[in-house]
């Protein structure tokens, strides 16, 4: 059974022109196809080929080298789904908020692509934030001209600024964002390091401890918000949009609707927290388990991340 070869599809940007870089390992036949193709070049800096980033050179590329390699174009090629979460999208603000004579704003495409995108409000917020801060600290230089090293000195900055890994990630995110989605250059930036990824232990409860706080807790909705977040291990915004199907009492389950990443998931139900549902659900006859809750909900999820 013969192997296939393999080769890697890339976007580079050279001389301010979109190409296409052909990453292989040394093989005559391989060399052979890549020189078939429409003016192929070599990039000494990159360590691969690349030809004109065109419709009819892509196509190329499938046919000259289909039955012969497999074609790693996950570097290349994104069709990430949409955000369907029903969350309202909100950026017009953005555009009608009031800045400083000299400040340089997001570009509306990046908030188009946002939008139609239906990235999370919270997620706009971050990255036109650190997108904005990004750009006007280059604020005498084009966006197109910006490049890896540009993006490595702001990054060094940053660090010895001592901001922490997460927020240098985030900074990275947003400015990927603009280059790779909005102008279509998937991992234009692919050399630029991230961070490494912090490991750190949390702070467990022990059993004893999470039966003493929630036997002398004794107003009732805290026992339930305290016994949901326990024993079911719900996210402050999951226990605030609980409703009363989502509690299956039969096969004592708890069903988590858009959970994060607008995920549904299934978390166990304790049968002492059932108890105290139904003696809450009788009491304050609630549409959602925690209406009017916010306030309870992150007071007392505060105090249980502190112990």
């Amino acid at each position: 059974m013969t192997t296939l070869k393999n080769i890697t599809l890339c976007h580079l940007m050279i001389n301010n022109q979109k190409m296409i870089g052909i990453k292989f390992t040394p093989d005559k036949v391989l060399q052979a196809l890549i020189k078939s193709l429409d003016h192929p070049k070599w990039s000494s800096k990159h360590n691969m080929a690349y030809v004109l980033n065109t419709k009819t050179n892509l196509s190329a590329i499938f046919t000259t080298f289909k039955g012969v390699a497999w074609i790693n174009y996950n570097r290349f090629l994104t069709n990430k789904p949409v955000n369907t979460s029903n969350e309202k999208v909100d950026v017009e603000w953005f555009r009608t908020r009031e800045v400083k004579k000299g400040y340089r704003r997001c570009p509306e495409e990046y908030l188009s692509k946002l939008e139609l995108k239906r990235y999370a409000n919270n997620t706009i917020r971050t990255y036109v934030n650190f997108f904005e801060r990004f750009i006007n600290h280059y604020s005498t230089i084009d966006l197109h001209a910006i490049n890896e090293i540009h993006i490595r000195e702001y990054l060094k900055m940053l660090i010895r600024q001592q901001k922490s890994n997460s927020y240098i990630n985030q900074v990275i995110n947003a400015i990927k964002f603009y280059y790779e989605v909005v102008l279509g250059m998937p991992n234009r930036f692919y050399e630029v390091e991230r961070p490494r990824k912090e490991y750190k232990l949390p702070n467990v409860i022990s059993k004893e401890d999470v039966q003493s706080l929630i036997a002398n807790t004794n107003n009732l909705k805290h026992r339930c918000i305290v016994a949901l977040l326990y024993s079911s291990g719900l996210r402050r915004n999951e226990l605030l949009n609980l409703k009363i199907e989502d509690i299956d009492s039969k096969r004592m389950l708890v069903r988590v609707k858009q959970a994060k990443g607008n995920k549904d998931r299934i978390t166990l139900l304790s049968q002492n927290a059932l108890e105290d549902l139904r003696s809450y659900y009788k009491i304050g006859n609630p549409e959602n388990i925690c209406l009017k809750a916010r306030r309870e909900v992150g007071i007392v999820g505060r105090l249980w991340l502190k112990l």
